[in-house]
């Protein structure tokens, strides 16, 4: 009789391998609580031309790019020199994104690294296969119209690279915000709304629920899609999934139609053991209504978990925007009745510096880069995704 042998495969090779990139100060900042949040399944990464910043980043993998053109002091809010910084350590870039399924990229655009580092990785990302996902957030109106012209042009090259860009306008992220909120916290919400998106996604695929869905699922939603929106919100008591549902969809977040006119829809609830079958499926078909398209591609997953008591939340993502509809510029209609979104609920942490040794970059040919973006102008702002004057006071989060 012949031998049967079985071979068993490692954990790490089984399942999809998503990762999750910080790119930029702001970038790096987010993917640092994200970590601190405790959101798993995911490997974290953080690149940045600030090897000062990277050295104060409690997320282990650090990727310092551009050390020759900037000698590891930032790329002075010049997204052309944060852009030549990645191309010039793609071989480096390449080897942390070649077996990923699914990458997130995340940035605060308008700087110079995260404006033109990102669109440089997405086209790495995308090269090798990966199912790619930018979300970034925009610059506040005060940080003045150069920075926010960066931005713009920054997220029109992300969005002709990746499958799929979420855009979250500052302004509009500040209306979830109680009065008085300081810059730090307002910063730190931001980075929060970041881990809300990414989490919304991979807990879809990687936590064990009634309802999941598979990463051939997320990329037919997610696949090519171009801009999207998202919102997030969480009820509590009887009929709080209906009322997640619509809060999320009337969110601060999303354009002032919702998700009106949008090709696919991902739909994440979390409730507990109390949450019934009718109470979803009334959930997802108003969200499904509210598109006003009976041919939407709509996914959805409902996640177990008794720590939310009666509590229900609702993580809604609309794909496959016109550019126009899906940057939010003015605030929500006034008279949409919507019940107030549950207040996002900010983690803090406290990091020492962790040691980084980064090895001599050589210089390798790209693969076939995106087109470059205009040349912008060089003042005098350090290479954060904030504002200069808010440095001292975020410090990282430290």
């Amino acid at each position: 009789m012949s031998e049967i042998k079985f071979e068993m495969q490692d954990d790490n090779q089984v399942g999809t391998r998503i990762k999750v990139i910080g790119v930029g100060g702001g970038g790096c900042n987010a993917v640092a609580r994200m970590m601190s949040a405790g959101l798993t399944g995911v490997d974290f990464y953080v690149v940045n031309t600030d090897v000062q910043a990277l050295n104060a980043s409690p997320v282990p993998n650090k990727i310092a790019i551009g050390s020759k053109l900037t000698n590891g002091l930032g790329a002075g809010s010049d997204p052309e020199k944060g852009r030549q910084a990645a191309l010039d350590d793609t071989n480096r870039l390449v080897e942390i994104l070649e077996d990923a399924d699914m990458v997130f990229l995340t940035s605060g655009l308008g700087g110079g690294t995260g404006t033109g580092a990102t669109p440089v990785v997405a086209s790495l990302a995308k090269e090798l296969g990966a199912l790619t996902v930018a979300i970034v957030t925009m610059p506040f109106k005060f940080e003045g119209p150069k920075r926010i012209r960066q931005a713009e042009r920054g997220l029109a090259d992300l969005a002709a690279t990746v499958d799929t860009v979420i855009s979250i306008p500052n302004d509009r992220l500040m209306k979830l915000a109680p009065k008085g909120t300081s810059f730090l916290d307002a910063f730190k919400m931001a980075d929060d709304v970041l881990r809300q998106a990414v989490q919304g996604i991979s807990e879809i695929m990687l936590t064990p629920g009634i309802i999941n869905r598979d990463f051939s699922d997320i990329k037919a939603i997610m696949s090519g899609m171009g801009h999207a929106m998202m919102g997030a919100a969480t009820a509590a008591g009887e009929g709080a999934a209906v009322e997640a549902a619509r809060a999320a969809i009337s969110s601060p977040l999303l354009e002032d139609n919702g998700v009106e006119g949008a090709r696919g829809l991902l739909i994440n609830v979390a409730g507990s053991s109390a949450l019934t079958l009718d109470q979803f499926a009334d959930a997802c078909t108003l969200i499904f209504e509210a598109t006003k398209n009976e041919e939407v591609h709509m996914s959805y997953g409902l996640v177990h978990d008794e720590g939310l008591g009666d509590e229900v939340k609702v993580t809604v993502i609309a794909t496959g925007f016109s550019r126009e509809s899906s940057i939010p510029l003015s605030p929500p209609r006034a008279e949409r009745p919507a019940p107030t979104p549950a207040p996002i609920s900010v983690t803090y942490y406290e990091s020492e510096p962790v040691d980084a040794h980064f090895e001599g970059t050589e210089s390798a040919p790209p693969p076939a880069p995106p087109a470059p973006a205009p040349k912008a102008e060089v003042d005098p702002f350090e290479d954060i995704d904030t504002p200069s004057f808010l440095r001292r006071e975020r410090k990282l989060f430290s």
